[in-house]
């Protein structure tokens, strides 16, 4: 009934760390993952447990990152949840030799190698989507952002906090988008 309720209300694709300013740069990065395709389905163990899935991070793997990549930025947001801005599922750091994230690896208690996991909007680490019964199709927009310096210190604010202090120049950046309907 809730879902039905706020069927209209969504976020937003203009609210997406995608289109903040400081996070725009050439689309050169091609982000692919095994468990769906783009504009696909994400398949439910990659789902909330609160909803029967298991929360394990899906497969990722992008094509090269530009040459002056000094740390990759992942950041997994819900578009269509019914508030003011897109839900922050993922903030993760990876170091730029990385090329691809194992199921899983960007789990809060034990991240891959080379995967810093920072504050999302529940929590630290990877959280499967769960949208709300009946509010329709949600995408949650996979997005990874070279950039061409580290973030400094640790930070360990707000997601938002961290997007906005975001100065390093985006040396490539690209995106994939999984679907969740409940």
């Amino acid at each position: 009934m809730l879902g039905r309720i706020l069927k209209g209300r969504r976020a937003g694709e203009e609210h997406l760390a995608w289109n903040l300013p400081q996070l725009r740069g050439p689309e050169t990065v091609a982000l692919t993952s095994r468990d769906f395709g783009d504009g696909g389905d994400i398949p439910p163990e990659h789902h909330a447990r609160h909803v029967g899935g298991r929360d394990v991070s899906p497969h990722l793997a992008w094509t090269a990152v530009p040459a002056g990549t000094a740390q990759l930025l992942l950041v997994v947001e819900d578009v269509d949840i019914p508030l003011g801005r897109p839900a922050v599922h993922c903030l993760a750091l990876v170091d730029p030799a990385v090329g691809h994230l194992d199921p899983g690896a960007l789990g809060r208690r034990h991240p891959g190698p080379g995967v810093r996991v920072l504050r999302s909007t529940v929590g630290r680490g990877y959280h499967g989507p769960g949208p709300i019964k009946g509010h329709g199709p949600h995408r949650y927009v996979f997005q990874l952002f070279a950039l061409g310096s580290a973030l400094p210190g640790a930070p360990d604010a707000r997601p938002r906090a961290v997007l906005s202090a975001v100065d390093a120049p985006v040396v490539g950046r690209g995106r994939l988008t999984g679907v969740v309907e409940r």
